[in-house]
């Protein structure tokens, strides 16, 4: 729904133009009618879009379905006629949530607030650790739970419900924490202090030393997070590996267990 904000308003007159345009696009240019104009009915839209009532109806149909729109009864103001009135059709929140919002920049507005008015990079990182061990209580809670050798994996997947598409993988010596979305992008590409606290925090759960290679907001694919087998540990995720690996490996990612971006040259 991201490319809806390129829908055009102006009719064409013509009833086939779903067919010209495709039905994704009529489809978009039905629910940013009803962003515009607010609650409407088939035969309000058909005039505005110059569709068919039938076309709007099927278009209708479908973002009901997606949950992006839902029918409600329509307020009538007056003499009320007989029979029913016609319904009409709103955005639901997830309707609009589908269109551009600023959220992003709201929250990086409010963490500059934070910084340049109640005391700078301290502040700013009490707020961000004290978020982030809000979180990280669900977290906790699913590694404990899990076997020493799934605690990874049960990190992915409690990362994955808060919408961070998290999987775990091996990797020499250890394991590779994967998130391939992060909802915070954008603001950590200008606050990189979200992307160091959230690898302490991984190093904290999972009792070990991590290593972060790389991040979304420094513009790589997907944010990776090394995490070394531990010492005496005969398995991570299936692959056995030998001890003196784990241990060179743990020896070489010591100090780099809070930094945030790309793996160092």
């Amino acid at each position: 729904m991201k490319n809806v904000g390129e829908a055009r308003e102006a009719p064409t007159g013509t009833p086939q133009e779903e067919f010209a345009t495709g039905e994704r696009s009529t489809r978009n240019r039905v629910a940013r009618s009803i962003l515009d104009h607010g609650p409407s009915t088939v035969a309000e839209l058909a005039g505005r879009l110059g569709l068919t009532q039938a076309a709007v109806r099927r278009h209708l149909d479908a973002l009901v379905a997606d949950g992006v729109v839902e029918a409600r009864e329509q307020r009538v103001y007056g003499t009320r006629t007989r029979g029913r009135p016609a319904k009409a059709f709103a955005l639901t929140d997830c309707g609009r949530d589908a269109f551009d919002q600023s959220y992003d920049q709201l929250a990086a507005d409010a963490l500059r607030w934070i910084q340049e008015r109640c005391g700078g990079d301290e502040a700013l990182m009490a707020f961000v650790r004290a978020r982030l061990a809000e979180q990280a209580a669900a977290y906790r809670a699913a590694i404990e739970a899990a076997d020493p050798d799934q605690r990874t994996e049960a990190l992915a997947k409690a990362l994955s419900v808060d919408g961070y598409a998290a999987t775990a993988r091996s990797a020499p010596v250890g394991e590779q924490l994967c998130q391939h979305h992060c909802p915070v992008a954008h603001v950590a590409e200008q606050f990189p202090q979200l992307c160091e606290v959230e690898t302490e925090v991984f190093s904290e759960l999972l009792g070990t030393h991590v290593q972060r290679l790389a991040t979304i907001a420094h513009g790589d694919g997907v944010c990776t997070t090394f995490i070394p087998k531990a010492p005496g540990a005969a398995k991570v995720s299936g692959t056995t590996h030998h001890a003196s690996a784990t241990t060179a490996s743990a020896t070489t990612h010591n100090a780099s267990a809070s930094k945030a971006g790309r793996n160092p040259a």
